[in-house]
């Protein structure tokens, strides 16, 4: 049997790998790649090899096989404690696509067109409490403006008591897995014990409880006036597969929780960054203010999003630091070959999206921020996949997508915002994904009139 190659480590040196991999995630998979190529095992010796590909040959391969050759959504098992066992990301097979089926229609189409006001005047309101001259961790406003629009998109909820509570306790839970060392027990089993409401792993699973509380009563308030709502919760507790049966409403908890906390923090991270380059380099600000500077007077927010330096800052953001490192793993289900290497039932395949995205014969100069390069060329999908790639494609990448745009457009139709210092930052680890430091400071400069 061919396998690509790996360092052999003994079971002290995997665990502590791993606990590099927390710590240092892109710097550790960086050392692998330069020492073994863009194929390679990360425990050679072991019974489960974990392969890395980023050859975008390789991850076409994986991305169009046969259904029956991966598994995918067993190999996420951490994600569980966040999303519950019930999520699309989750799934396998049949009832992978029974859901992802369900789950489509909010994100795509007509209904985007829906969420542009809601986007334009939640960022609206948060700018207008940005105070000129007085520094202010950015990632917080960011996290506040994606989570109120996914609150609004999800459960059409803009004010009132159990919105409030549900934005509290959304992100009390994502603060506390927001460092390597709080999100260690998503990796460690062991760290997973309750030993009362003082505990790390007690207290999350406390608040984790409080937050399913609060969507099994949204779930019942919106059951009782479902002639009166607009959201993506209404159009749940319509849906029907295709034998006509409904969702129920543990599953349909599940697919909020997903929504909620994949919605908002991801969007919240690549906001952050994308505001972190435009003040970086003064260049990429000057090109968008003229691009915005074509648009007539309270132009259609559809037509903001698809201007094209708008689009391409947002897709070297994406690039350059992809909030998620690598796409879903997939488990071999049958023996298959990729790109001359015999792959056996049980290992696991990890379509990296990083290093696809640093690779200097796709992408020269890769660590440089360099919108141009998505003017001047289209990359397939197996060269860029920020939102991973195949069945498991992000549903919400439209909307992930549109919604940064739109924000990115009303904060320098608003204000002049600058970074408080010109250091450079690298990516921390923030639970499951990575995001910018979260102290990282910005301040206003000054603001400007416009109309809405």
């Amino acid at each position: 049997m061919v396998l690509p190659d790996g360092p052999a480590l003994s079971p002290l040196q995997r665990r502590l790998r791993t606990w590099k991999l927390i710590f240092r995630p892109l710097q550790t998979i960086e050392e692998r790649y330069s020492q073994y190529g863009d194929i390679f095992r990360t425990n050679t010796n072991s019974e489960i090899p974990f392969i890395y590909f980023c050859n975008p040959k390789a991850i076409q391969q994986i991305f169009t096989a046969d259904p029956g050759t991966f598994s995918s959504g067993g190999g996420n098992g951490a994600l569980q404690y966040l999303v519950g066992r019930n999520s699309l990301l989750l799934q396998k097979g049949d009832r992978h696509k029974r859901q992802r089926k369900l789950l489509m229609p909010p994100f795509h189409g007509d209904r985007m067109r829906t969420y542009g006001d809601l986007i334009y005047n939640i960022t609206s309101d948060v700018i207008d409490r940005w105070q000129i001259d007085k520094p202010f961790p950015i990632r917080r406003s960011t996290q506040e403006i994606s989570l109120k629009v996914i609150l609004g998109t999800v459960f059409g909820l803009d004010r009132g008591e159990r919105y409030e509570q549900l934005r509290i306790l959304l992100s009390d839970v994502l603060d506390s897995i927001s460092s390597p060392l709080s999100s260690t027990f998503l990796f460690f089993s062991f760290l997973r014990k309750d030993w009362g409401a003082w505990s790390p792993w007690g207290r999350f699973l406390r608040k984790r409880q409080k937050v399913d509380d609060l969507i099994f009563a949204e779930i019942e308030t919106a059951r009782e006036e479902a002639n009166h709502r607009d959201d993506i919760l209404s159009l749940l507790l319509e849906a029907r597969d295709e034998v006509g049966d409904r969702i129920s409403d543990e599953e349909i908890k599940d697919e909020l929780l997903t929504l909620l906390f994949a919605g908002h923090e991801t969007t919240a991270s690549a906001l952050a960054w994308a505001l972190y380059w435009i003040d970086k380099i003064p260049l990429v600000r000057e090109k968008l203010l003229a691009e915005l500077a074509t648009l007539p007077t309270n132009p259609d927010k559809v037509a903001i999003t698809k201007l094209p330096y708008l689009s391409a800052v947002c897709q070297e953001t994406l690039r350059l630091y992809p909030i998620v490192t690598n796409a879903f793993p997939r488990v071999v289900q049958k023996p298959v070959e990729i790109m001359g290497y015999q792959l056996e039932p049980g290992m696991v395949v990890l379509p990296s999206i990083y290093l696809t995205h640093q690779r200097e014969d796709i992408y020269p100069e890769p660590k440089k921020f360099k919108p141009e390069r998505f003017l001047e060329r289209q990359f397939s999908p197996y060269e860029y996949l920020p939102f991973g790639g195949g069945s498991r494609r992000c549903i919400g990448s439209a909307f992930a997508l549109f919604e940064m745009k739109l924000v990115l457009a009303t904060i320098l139709s608003k204000c002049e915002l600058k970074l408080v210092s010109h250091k450079s930052i690298q990516p921390v680890r923030r639970g499951l994904t990575m995001a910018p430091p979260g102290n990282m400071p910005m301040v206003v400069k000054q603001t400007f009139a416009v109309s809405k």
